[in-house]
């Protein structure tokens, strides 16, 4: 451990003490390094991150491919703005329709921003199909959902430590349990109801998977009755789950995704991509980002897709994740009165506890 560790530790957290907002506790570790699967904190020690930066970093830290691509792009051309433009982001779009299907990308910087464009969209929608604004402006949203913390994705997350203290919030916002297609039935009106929006898989809501056939009759009502089916992908897509986005399990053909997270590796962007005819609906002016698909955040995205397809890191997710699910199955029947559950796919799995899970996750860190 060097003397100059210990100053960037000790600097780190004064300056973080004194001029930072105190919407985060304060972080316990000062992290100064990132190889892989491994970050190295201020002292030196090294952690083994299942982190991953919030379901970001995808192809782990600072992996060559990446820092090549990032530092090129970086020293040709960084930022014109969408009134131009870049190379970078035409070829990202085209990457990615090969996994959505045939249709069109809007890029952004964030989750939270990505699920804002999907709200816009539903409204949109809603205005096409009732033919006046605001009449047809209804979501349904899962409950224990997470989609954000703007005020669109707070509106459509129904749980009260997300909401408290930031009413009112939008209106038109309901929700249904997941996987209770009965109560999804009620709540979806062919006059007020412009969208559904769910995770294929809740993350923050405690990696609860959204079942196959539940999807595929949801699918089913949002066709029957002109509702946009509305899919975020942003933590459980970009090739944890074994499929590149886990709405693949089921077989739907959702109307417009929301991805970011994976997508960047560690650097900010997001994305929606919407079918046809629904890609139709945003027309110059209706939408607008300073920094979407900026060259930069769209060649560190190039380079993950890379990554993972050179490395067939998919086809390895769905072979070498049985055996962690099972290894973790059998960990649960040894320790019934600790371990309640296993669930998710994939690398995306959750481990319900019989106990306050609280310390376990305080002795993790």
């Amino acid at each position: 451990m060097s003397h100059d560790s210990v100053h960037s530790s000790d600097e780190s957290a004064k300056l973080y003490s004194q001029f930072l907002a105190k919407n985060y506790s304060s972080p316990a570790i000062t992290l100064v390094k990132g190889k892989g699967t491994r970050v190295w904190d201020a002292q030196g020690k090294a952690y083994l991150d299942f982190a991953s930066g919030i379901a970001v970093n995808a192809v782990g830290h600072c992996h060559p491919v990446m820092v090549k691509k990032i530092s090129e792009q970086a020293a040709q051309l960084i930022h014109v703005s969408n009134l131009y433009r870049n190379e970078p982001q035409g070829k990202l779009a085209e990457s990615l329709v090969k996994y959505c299907g045939h249709g069109r990308l809007l890029f952004c910087n964030s989750g939270a921003e990505a699920n804002e464009a999907l709200l816009k969209l539903a409204r949109l929608h809603g205005k096409k199909k009732s033919g006046a604004e605001g009449k047809c402006i209804g979501v349904v949203v899962a409950e224990k959902a997470f989609h954000g913390r703007t005020f669109g994705g707070m509106s459509a997350t129904p749980q009260e430590k997300i909401q408290s203290g930031f009413r009112p919030l939008l209106s038109g916002f309901s929700s249904a349990p997941l996987n209770d297609i009965a109560a999804w039935d009620k709540a979806i009106s062919a006059t007020d109801t412009a969208a559904v929006l769910l995770e294929t898989i809740q993350g923050e809501g405690g990696v609860f998977p959204a079942d196959p056939v539940f999807l595929q009759q949801l699918q089913k009502i949002c066709r029957e009755r002109n509702v946009l089916l509305l899919i975020d992908e942003i933590q459980c897509g970009i090739g944890r789950t074994g499929k590149f986005f886990a709405y693949e399990f089921s077989g739907i053909k959702p109307d417009a995704i929301a991805m970011a997270k994976g997508l960047g590796g560690g650097f900010p962007i997001g994305a929606i991509w919407m079918a046809p005819p629904h890609d139709e609906l945003f027309q110059p002016g209706s939408h607008g980002t300073t920094f979407g698909g900026g060259a930069l955040a769209a060649a560190a995205a190039l380079a993950v897709i890379e990554i993972i397809e050179s490395e067939k890191l998919v086809a390895q997710v769905a072979a070498q994740s049985p055996a962690w699910h099972e290894a973790l199955k059998k960990l649960a029947q040894k320790y019934p009165t600790i371990i309640k559950e296993i669930r998710g796919a994939g690398y995306m799995v959750g481990v319900a506890m019989n106990i306050d899970p609280l310390p376990v996750v305080a002795a993790l860190r």
